[in-house]
Formats: C-alpha cells, sequence, structure tokens
C-alpha cells in the first residue's frame, strides 16, 4: 500500500506524483453520473454561428472602448473606457483561452484555434503550454502532484490570493515564463506532461510573444523619450497591461472553480464548483461557471 506522503508536494516531478500514480489516483475512474447517450450527444452539439456572434461582439467591444479612451485621453473621462478595455481584453480572455482550446465554442477547428491563440497571448499564457496543462487539469483534477493547475496550494496565501486581483505578480510571473521557454528552456514539471513531439512549437510561441510584448514597450519608451508624457503608457493600456488592471473579473471567477474544495478525490461533485452568476458576468465568463458539469 503507497505511503501519502507527510507534506504537499504540488511539483509534478516529486513524492506526491509517485503516490498519485502508485495509488490509483492518477488517470483514475472518475465518477460519473449517467446520462443517456442520446441525451449527451444532443447537449453536445456545437455551432459557428452563436460562437462568431459572441467573438464579433467580443472584438468590437475591444475596438470601441479602445476608441473612447483614446478619444478622452488627457480627460478624466478617459479611464471608464480603459477600465472597461481592462476587462474585455485582461479578463474575458480567460473564458474565450478555455473554450476554444477545449474546442467547444466553434465547430470549426481553426476557428477555435485562432481565438485560442489570440486569447492565450491576452492572458499571458504559452498557448501549447498551456493546452497540454488543461489537459492533465481535467485528467487529474485536483490531484496533488498531478494536476499543474492547483490554483488554492496549502498553505494558502491569503495575501497573494488577494494581490491577484491586480495581476502583478501573475504577470510578471507569466512573463518570466515566456522568456525563459523562448529561449528553449522547459521546466521539469513542462516536460512532464508537453509531449516531446509539442515542445518545439512551445518554444516557437513563447518567442513570438516576447517579441510582441517586447515591441510594444519599445514603442511606450520611444513616445517618453519624444516627448509624449503620459501618452506614453498607450501602448502599455492597449497591450500586456490590461492582464493587470483588468484581470479581476476573471480572478474572482476563476478562484470560485475549486478554491476551498477537496484535493486527491476523484469525484468532481466534491473537488469543483458551480455558482450562479448574472448575465453580464456569465458573458464574459462564457459561461464557466457551470463547471462541476463542465468538468463531468
Amino acid at each position: 500500500m503507497p505511503v501519502r506522503p507527510p507534506e504537499r508536494d504540488y511539483s509534478l516531478t516529486g513524492a506526491s506524483a509517485r503516490y498519485a500514480i502508485e495509488s490509483g489516483l492518477a488517470a483514475a475512474e472518475w465518477y460519473h453520473t449517467d446520462v443517456p447517450r442520446k441525451t449527451m450527444k444532443a447537449l453536445m452539439q456545437r455551432r459557428d454561428g452563436p460562437a462568431l456572434r459572441d467573438t464579433a461582439i467580443w472584438l468590437l467591444l475591444h475596438i470601441l472602448f479602445a476608441a473612447g479612451g483614446l478619444s478622452f485621453w488627457g480627460s478624466w473621462l478617459t479611464v471608464p473606457f480603459w477600465l472597461a478595455y481592462g476587462v474585455i481584453y485582461g479578463s474575458a480572455c480567460d473564458s474565450r483561452w478555455h473554450e476554444c482550446g477545449h474546442g467547444t465554442a466553434f465547430r470549426t477547428r481553426w476557428m477555435n484555434d485562432v481565438v485560442y491563440q489570440i486569447a492565450s497571448f491576452q492572458v499571458m499564457r504559452n498557448p501549447v503550454n498551456w493546452r497540454w496543462s488543461h489537459a492533465r487539469h481535467h485528467t487529474d483534477t485536483i490531484i496533488v502532484g498531478r494536476d499543474p493547475e492547483i490554483a488554492w496550494m496549502h498553505p494558502i496565501r491569503l495575501g497573494l490570493k488577494a494581490l491577484a486581483y491586480v495581476g502583478v505578480v501573475e504577470a510578471w510571473t507569466s512573463i518570466g515564463v515566456l522568456i525563459r521557454n523562448a529561449q528553449g528552456d522547459l521546466s521539469d514539471d513542462e516536460k512532464d506532461y508537453i509531449p516531446a513531439s509539442e515542445r518545439p512549437k512551445a518554444i516557437f510561441w513563447a518567442r513570438v510573444h516576447v517579441a510582441i510584448y517586447s515591441v510594444t514597450l519599445l514603442s511606450a519608451l520611444w513616445l517618453l523619450v519624444t516627448g509624449h508624457g503620459w501618452g506614453s503608457v498607450i501602448p502599455i493600456l492597449l497591450i500586456g497591461g490590461p492582464r493587470v488592471y483588468g484581470c479581476w473579473h476573471m480572478v474572482m471567477t476563476g478562484l470560485l472553480q475549486h478554491g476551498g474544495l477537496a484535493e486527491d478525490v476523484i469525484d468532481h461533485r466534491l473537488n469543483s464548483r458551480t455558482a450562479y452568476m448574472n448575465p453580464i458576468s456569465r458573458w464574459i465568463y462564457l459561461n464557466m461557471n457551470y463547471h462541476v458539469e463542465h468538468h463531468m
């Protein structure tokens, strides 16, 4: 009988990972509610139309809020537009990344892939790393040593959770990961869930993301040295910055998914949470608040 490690080790290559594999928690047979196959097939039908409409609205709101922020630049009236732009960019990207990564937003695969790439960039996630990370998250949900996406590690550091609402630490960490990947360096944890054949793609996309952020930063510096004053922050407000100042809705909703629930169980009713939300939050969140249903 495998012996559980005395302390949690959230790495994917340590004692908890070995325990999860030896005890059968890894890739286990999960509890499932019996749903007739015909009913499930009907529920899982996908259409391009609703996703095209949603994506058009999402992109249009980017343009309208950015245009408003630029039009009223120099006045306090600019602030509401940038706050709204921040949420559309820095929070709504997370759910688009998620659904398109699963291939459940559009019926057409390339449409999912295009929006997935855009949203991955906005949320500062390497699109290759996170596609495989999330696959593992669903295979071994909140199994310590197996799930790379456990948000509530013990002991819980509530100060960092509160700080997440302004995204400084997460954005800094994410940029660090992208820079490391762009240099051809994948961590042991990343190598654990990314197949060898996919690793060159992870390095390539990290370099693309780092290049875009570098151009954005250089543009801001150029505007600063050419005397544009506060106008020099506009490139950062448009690209990258919203991941910091507009991520609060993503954090608020995302932490509800599994926070405070059981680790090392093979029943999604015990480690996932469904929450009811207002229609605006549900649109931003793409109905991901039905999280127990999603996992099951």
